[in-house]
């Protein structure tokens, strides 16, 4: 055993199915808990289940369960018991009494993770603000938690310190950093507008966390965007220019994973950096075909998209990893999908004109204009702010008759239209 892996905190997993919720859907949730432990650097020790009708109001999982564990924390010594569901703030407090060990639930491990990965000023005071949103409820159910200094899994962000102080304290720093994220949106709607008025088409990267988001945003951007084997290895979204084959540039916007059960509390603090997807005119919604579930992770990144507003904007499904695809996968989406996989290299390509087709299909329409040699100036913009199939020169008339494609409201078509 190396020093990090002693430096690991011991989980002991717990998980309550209900009716409504399928075996293998349970099952595929408590193997994700899991992925989500091992992303907040911790080891799984052992995992605890129980199927009820509905979860106990005062400690979640039953009485003899809970007993259950309790000789479990004897035998094991955990240092934390991680809830595959968000507890309530008087679960959490009987919880705590009872068992003497740290306790944290779906939610709080997810803060936790987005805590240690974010790593801009809005990322950081976007977690700021949900843990302490999350916090405020439960700052008398984590009196044991809270007295254990030293860290660990679910104490990452403010801090025991910050949690420990009174609830006005906690509201004025929720003020705070409401302000303070006021002008980062303000800031970030402006340059958004910008891109519009200057017709730059905007793509949004989306996808469940873990589907290769981030591989293919750093190979059709050239980008160096955070990749790792991990759950929400991308926090922070990036925007970078894409060329595409015909030479024509857009912007896609890298954004961060979604995943079921997706905490309310983050979903609006994060909801500036989901604007990105709301304001784009094409989402590439990627899917990791080698995974179990893939079928779940569509229809959870198809319900947020509902949930922000984005589901009316034209998307074209990607399926990743099909070199380790399952052979029992069948494309869900009939209607615009490729396949695809960052270890094939010839698929960069393929990928670029596959988002170019349907680019020229969904969005654009087609433009056809005979421009006077004299007419510089709108010549160059028609290179840099329209995407151009074609450009000859007529030598008898002195012009240049240009084919291509156009967003439908973009500027410079007004211009274009005195040439056609």
């Amino acid at each position: 055993m190396n020093e990090q892996e002693v430096m690991k905190e011991k989980a002991i997993l717990v998980g309550c199915q209900l009716p409504h919720v399928s075996d293998e859907r349970f099952s595929y949730s408590m193997e994700e808990l899991a992925a989500l432990t091992k992303t907040a650097d911790g080891t799984v020790v052992s995992t605890v289940t129980q199927k009820r009708n509905r979860v106990d109001a005062a400690t979640y999982i039953g009485k003899g369960k809970v007993d259950e564990l309790a000789v479990l924390c004897e035998e094991l010594s955990p240092d934390v018991l991680i809830f595959n569901d968000e507890l309530s703030p008087s679960q959490l407090k009987a919880l705590v009494t009872t068992l003497d060990v740290k306790i944290i639930d779906r939610t709080q491990l997810i803060l936790d993770i987005f805590a240690k990965r974010a790593r801009t000023r809005e990322g950081k005071l976007q977690i700021e603000l949900a843990q302490l949103q999350y916090a405020l409820p439960r700052l008398s159910g984590q009196g044991i938690n809270l007295s254990r200094q030293g860290g660990g899994i679910g104490t990452r962000g403010p801090g025991e310190t910050k949690l420990e102080t009174d609830r006005r304290h906690i509201r004025n720093r929720i003020h705070e950093i409401n302000v303070q994220l006021s002008t980062v949106i303000r800031h970030r709607s402006r340059y958004r507008e910008r891109r519009k008025k200057n017709g730059v088409l905007q793509i949004a990267l989306v996808g469940y966390t873990n589907a290769g988001k981030s591989t293919w945003f750093n190979r059709l951007t050239d980008a160096d965007s955070y990749e790792e084997n991990l759950l929400f290895a991308t926090l922070d979204p990036m925007t970078r220019k894409m060329m595409l084959p015909s030479g024509y540039s857009v912007l896609l916007s890298d954004t961060v994973g979604f995943i079921q059960d997706l905490p309310t509390t983050l979903i609006a603090a994060f909801r500036s950096t989901l604007e990105e997807v709301k304001e784009a005119d094409l989402i590439l919604h990627m899917i990791d075909s080698s995974h179990e579930d893939y079928e779940g992770h569509e229809e959870t990144v198809k319900r947020l998209l509902e949930e922000l507003e984005a589901d009316d904007i034209p998307v074209l499904t990607v399926y990743n990893k099909r070199d380790r695809k399952r052979p029992d996968f069948i494309p869900s989406s009939g209607r615009g999908h490729i396949m695809t996989s960052a270890k094939i290299d010839g698929d960069l390509p393929l990928f670029k004109q596959a988002v170019e087709d349907y680019l020229k299909k969904e969005l654009l329409v087609p433009y056809d204009v005979r421009i006077p040699a004299s007419e510089g100036r709108l010549l160059s913009r028609i290179k840099s702010e329209t995407m151009t199939n074609s450009t000859v020169f007529d030598e008898d008339r002195e012009a240049y008759e240009v084919e291509g494609y156009i967003l439908p409201d973009q500027n410079i078509l007004g211009e274009l239209k005195k040439y056609m």
